[in-house]
């Protein structure tokens, strides 16, 4: 039987690593919680196709978490480590159990799975306009620093085609993760996103695109099972060589044609309101704001938000 202490807390709450069993309960609270607070007619329709739980416990299934009452799976989170930079989320708790002290737990334990990397810079990706949310990070030492603007435009059929290839049809791809892995070090020291390529790859979540003379990549989601969902293209990471905007245009440019040759109709890119420039490239192709949150930093720095940093992500 769950007790509740006097101050609200629940007290048979026990904190674990995440199973493979648990992926089914924690998409279901997943949506679940999202959906509610979105104010959704159905709540598990939130994200559609589109999967957060499945590929974030494939990638790192050591720093995914689940918070269980009695047994019953009622929240869960993800973190992920770029190298020396590291975020969390999804963190959802069941809306039944919201201010129960759940998500303190949760939050308790990824802080140490975090701080046993020994990142340079962490952060994470929330509603801007809920002080609830606010509240709970700072308690951790984030500061909400940067508006974070999840935008997006019809996929461009006539975007050019040439200039580019694949991570999957790369003959060399120990070559190409180096490379890769070079350039995001110039942008952030140790700033890595080699497991992200990787992962899209053999997960079948989309693939990586890269720019024929090294100056830019950018891993693409695309379509169900993976954080696009059906007909959409996701960016989840893509940066250019700092300096050259020219390739940050053709890497859009990429980016574009190869969700039209995925079938996808939409491409869905977010950006920190702090990289200026390519914050205004993407107004200027008719990209338009979906979502808008913040990004909150530990230690309170900018980090690779900077104006002159040519890249997209979004911490969700």
């Amino acid at each position: 039987m769950t007790t509740v202490t006097e101050a609200g807390q629940v007290e048979s709450l026990k904190v674990r690593s995440m199973i493979e069993a648990d992926l089914t309960g924690a998409d279901r609270v997943m949506r679940t919680a999202f959906g509610t607070f979105l104010g959704m007619p159905d709540p598990m329709a939130f994200l559609g196709d589109g999967d957060y739980v499945r590929s974030r416990w494939a990638i790192a299934p050591q720093a995914a978490l689940t918070a269980e009452i009695d047994g019953r799976l009622v929240g869960s989170t993800f973190a992920t480590r770029w190298g020396s930079v590291g975020f969390f989320g999804p963190l959802t708790v069941d809306p039944p159990l919201w201010d129960r002290g759940v998500a303190r737990r949760l939050m308790d334990n990824t802080m140490e799975i975090m701080d046993a990397w020994g990142l340079t810079h962490a952060g994470l990706f929330t509603f801007s306009h809920s002080p609830k949310h606010l509240g709970l990070y700072q308690r951790y030492g984030f500061r909400p620093r940067f508006l974070t603007v999840v935008l997006a435009a019809p996929a461009a059929p006539a975007a050019h085609r040439s200039g580019w290839s694949t991570f999957a049809s790369d003959p060399d791809p120990s070559a190409r993760l180096a490379e890769c892995a070079s350039l995001t070090d110039t942008i952030y020291p140790g700033l890595d996103v080699s497991r992200e390529v990787v992962a899209c790859h053999a997960l079948g979540l989309g693939d990586t695109v890269l720019l024929d003379d090294g100056s830019g990549f950018a891993i693409c989601h695309v379509g169900a099972g993976s954080e696009a969902g059906t007909g959409v293209c996701f960016l989840k990471f893509a940066a250019a060589r700092t300096g050259a905007p020219d390739s940050f245009a053709r890497l859009l440019d990429a980016c574009e044609a190869f969700a039209t040759t995925r079938g996808a109709r939409r491409v869905v890119a977010g950006v920190s309101t702090a990289r200026r420039a390519a914050y205004r490239m993407l107004g200027e192709r008719g990209y338009r704001a979906d979502l808008i949150g913040v990004a909150m930093h530990r230690p309170d720095e900018p980090g690779y938000h900077r104006p002159d940093a040519l890249v997209v992500d979004d911490w969700r």
